[in-house]
């Protein structure tokens, strides 16, 4: 489709800003960014639409449009919400550059464009498709009864005979086609999820073919090139081109029960233009999810900070309608805390850790159009925090419990996570036991966290701890009496702190970035800034001071302890 088509569609609400001699440009594509180069994701033909995030000041304005030409787009649209009126310094630089630039009215959202122009270059591409897009538009736009995804999977199957998914990172069915007959069995999800996030780490383009059971499947990746998974709870924006660990755990894929090597250029474009249509259904369901995450910020805030209990219950009597509706009585909670490290620390695990959490925490059972609306993640740093509310717990006198149990947690996504983590991740996750009050969540997010140092101390890429494995010394550490506190500390830390104060070895400074860093030999080195050999010297001698041994989790989790009371 030409651009100038774009310009004459009043629904659209494009204002022309400059590039007037270029709009018979053909558009063939539409991303939406506000990453400050997105180059990398361009192939050219594409019509940019971005928020201006990017911009702090008029100097970006001219390196990104610069980049723009560079990968060949052909236009640029800038929304108006944000900053109102459109920076003069960057209507300048697309005059220089000849880059046609419109503005967006700020009534108008980028899902409507991106869905008309993936419509018309559909339609112009191949006829068979266009009715696809055309009827799941209106069906969308009709309301939470259009169906959302399922509604093009069933149209892919009536209209082009294909059988088709689409599932979670982790492998969870997130919609399918009704016309694809009986559900894929949750073991091939897992098997399907995994292959895909093994094929993205090698970086090898979509679709990925794959043979399961002598069947043939081709995997498309849906993502969201344009958001953070965590953009509501305030990780940092990426400002280049963005690391692939970033969004391998996040993003959603579509499988089709079909051999697409086999298929023509212009079907793969049509199947593409699918998971465009998708994309726009995974903007909104994460744009429902920031309400919760900031209710899970406030609570977790309050609760960091050392608030008043009055102060979190009133919060938490906010939260509960928002993440329970209909419930009468407030609920118990639960905390789940989640830490995804990659080798390098070039990457902010926050963020990904929130959206691996929110994936892995869907309630199946949960009524409404999204099965994860009772949920509530926020992240701060390198850690994801999860607020979980129950709508009733029990505890019986067997020691079995309701709620969540770590155990479980991972047993149906460890396979998939592991294609995603390679050789260069890990998982760790850690489960508190349920509370019933604003003062007992302080408790469950210390006991959260303990759990999680648990599980990094166990080998492999993803593994998971609960309450109950700390009960015999977390739980019981605000009864202990307090000169066996001192006893105890005294008995492993004194031998330290003489040792520090007569050579200034800062042996407790290496203990305790040694325990913070899970036993990670080179994370604990460039943390202190010292060569691995020093380091390992330090650890020996507080070994032989001591005689502990730091290999050994139970001597990892005394030390802990000591630390903590002392």
């Amino acid at each position: 489709m030409r651009l100038r088509a774009l310009l004459d569609t009043d629904a659209l609400g494009l204002r022309l800003l400059g590039g007037e001699d270029e709009l018979d440009r053909t558009v063939r594509g539409v991303m939406t960014t506000d990453l400050r180069d997105p180059s990398r994701y361009l192939s050219g033909g594409e019509l940019v639409l971005t928020g201006l995030a990017w911009r702090r000041d008029a100097a970006d304005s001219e390196p990104f449009v610069r980049l723009l030409v560079q990968a060949k787009v052909v236009a640029l649209a800038a929304g108006e919400a944000e900053l109102g009126d459109i920076p003069d310094d960057l209507i300048v630089a697309c005059a220089r550059h000849r880059l046609p630039l419109f503005a967006v009215h700020e009534s108008v959202a980028f899902a409507t464009i991106t869905e008309h122009v993936v419509r018309q270059v559909s339609g112009e591409r191949a006829g068979d498709l266009a009715a696809v897009v055309d009827r799941h538009r209106r069906m969308m736009t009709s309301g939470p009864a259009g169906g959302g995804p399922d509604v093009v999977l069933d149209l892919l199957g009536s209209d082009l005979d294909l059988r088709a998914w689409v599932l979670s990172p982790t492998g969870r069915l997130i919609a399918g086609s009704k016309v694809a007959g009986p559900a894929l069995p949750a073991d091939v999800c897992a098997r399907l999820a995994a292959e895909h996030l093994a094929a993205t780490r090698t970086g090898r383009r979509g679709p990925h073919r794959v043979l399961l059971d002598g069947t043939t499947y081709s995997l498309f990746p849906i993502r969201n090139w344009g958001h953070l998974p965590a953009a509501a709870g305030g990780g940092r924006s990426p400002q280049g081109a963005r690391d692939v660990r970033e969004t391998v755990l996040s993003d959603w894929l579509l499988a089709v029960e079909a051999d697409a090597g086999d298929w023509p250029e212009e079907r793969l474009d049509l199947l593409q233009g699918v998971t465009q249509l998708i994309a726009v259904e995974r903007d909104r369901r994460d744009a429902a999810r920031t309400v919760r995450r900031r209710l899970a910020q406030e609570v977790l805030e309050l609760v960091q900070t050392g608030a008043a209990p009055a102060e979190i219950a009133a919060r938490l009597r906010v939260a509960a309608p928002v993440l329970l509706p209909g419930l009468g009585a407030a609920p118990h909670w639960q905390v789940v805390v989640a830490r995804v490290e990659w080798d390098g620390d070039e990457v902010e695990g926050g963020p990904v850790a929130q959206s691996l959490l929110e994936e892995i925490l869907v309630d199946p059972l949960a009524t409404g159009p999204e099965p994860s609306d009772r949920i509530a993640v926020a992240h701060t740093g390198d850690e994801a925090i999860a607020l979980v509310p129950l709508p009733a717990v029990s505890a019986e006198h067997d020691g079995s419990e309701s709620g969540i149990l770590a155990d479980a947690l991972l047993e149906s996504v460890r396979e998939p996570l592991a294609g995603g983590l390679d050789d260069d991740g890990r998982v760790t996750l850690g489960v508190s036991a349920a509370v019933h009050s604003a003062e007992g969540l302080r408790g469950a997010l210390e006991e959260a966290r303990h759990a999680r140092r648990v599980a990094a101390a166990r080998p492999g890429r993803v593994c998971a701890a609960g309450h109950q494995e700390l009960a015999s010394h977390v739980l019981l550490l605000p009864f202990v009496p307090d000169d066996v506190r001192r006893a105890f500390t005294a008995r492993l830390l004194d031998p330290l702190r003489d040792y520090d104060r007569r050579h200034r070895a800062e042996l407790i400074p290496t203990l305790e970035a040694f325990l913070e860093c899970d036993g990670s030999w080179t994370r604990c080195a460039t943390r202190l800034h010292l060569h691995v050999n020093t380091l390992r010297y330090r650890v020996g001698r507080i070994e032989q001071l001591t005689g502990r041994d730091l290999s050994r989790l139970e001597d990892k989790l005394d030390f802990f302890l000591a630390l903590r009371m002392s």
